[in-house]
């Protein structure tokens, strides 16, 4: 290969490499790979079936918040 083909290599490859970096630097500030509860759910519900019963659980509060939410937004007429 010539020099200029493995220069262009080089620095396609060092663009890309700091791309990522800068991309897994915004996500850590960002919080994306927070998740408090994961290890701490791991440890409550030993079995598949608690694990599953807190997921409904969890969706049924998340409806209830959003029928709170709509009950108490009534736009004027």
């Amino acid at each position: 290969m010539s020099e200029g083909i493995v220069i262009l290599m080089i620095g396609i490859s060092t663009f890309l490499g700091a791309i990522g970096l800068v991309a897994l630097i915004w996500a850590v500030r960002t919080g994306q790979f927070d998740d408090e509860s994961k290890f701490i759910d791991a440890a409550r519900f030993d079995n598949e079936e608690d694990l599953k019963d807190a997921v409904m659980m969890e969706e049924k509060k998340k409806k209830a918040r959003k029928k709170r939410e709509e009950k108490a937004y009534k736009p004027a007429d």
